[in-house]
């Protein structure tokens, strides 16, 4: 278990987040765009845009990484695939063949990829130095179901081979039902609701997260 406790940001006068909770084998961290998910990402990556106040305090951790939404963000568009790793070529091309990608992925550049191959390239670059805590940001949101589907199912695969532990960000309360354990539903900053994953979303106790699980459901219809 990783527990994230006191982690805090402010902005002037602004609290921006003010909050703690554990970090079980999947947890995932739920809200609306602007309740501060992505902002605590990034602090527990250690990327905190300037002018703001933090402090953060994590438990058992020695390496995080992160898979952003968008993964343009995180690769040069002239760099070969190859050169965007920085361990074994080996390894590389066993993280790839787990992840369902051809080896000749390699020796291309992002704009020769599909956006599903990309979002597979990043998943790879950051379990392949084997992280403590995999924090993936709205990874899926530009994918169609299928393979949104298929590409968590990957991640839980390799977490079961190199034991990382998972915070999901995201607002889709729909994939977290087969993907995590715990939940972490946020507003505005703080903790609204949390708990394990069935008891949060078959009894939620609060309006907020009575309205997520509601508009997730409507939009899938």
């Amino acid at each position: 278990m990783i527990k994230i406790k006191n982690v805090f940001i402010k902005s002037k006068n602004k609290t921006l987040l003010d909050i703690k909770f554990d970090i079980k084998k999947s947890t995932a961290l739920v809200g609306q765009s602007g309740s501060g998910k992505t902002l605590l990402g990034k602090l527990l990556v250690g990327v905190v845009p300037d002018g703001l106040k933090w402090h953060k305090d994590i438990s058992h951790i020695d390496k995080v990484r992160i898979v952003p939404q968008n993964p343009f963000t995180s690769l040069s568009p002239m760099t070969r695939i190859k050169d965007q790793f920085f361990c074994d070529i080996n390894k590389i091309k066993d993280m790839l063949t787990q992840l369902k990608l051809d080896i000749d992925t390699l020796y291309k550049f992002p704009s020769q990829l599909s956006g599903g191959q990309l979002q597979r390239v990043v998943i790879a670059m950051a379990i392949v130095d084997n992280p403590t805590l995999l924090i993936l940001d709205e990874p899926t949101t530009s994918l169609d179901w299928f393979n949104k589907e298929e590409i968590l199912q990957l991640i839980k695969s390799l977490q079961k081979e190199f034991g990382f532990y998972i915070l999901y960000i995201t607002h889709d309360i729909g994939t977290v039902k087969v993907f995590c354990d715990t939940i972490v539903v946020i507003k505005k900053g703080l903790i609204v609701e949390q708990g394990l994953i069935d008891e949060v979303l078959n009894k939620p106790q609060k309006s907020y997260t009575k309205k997520l699980i509601s508009s997730t459901f409507k939009r899938q219809i």
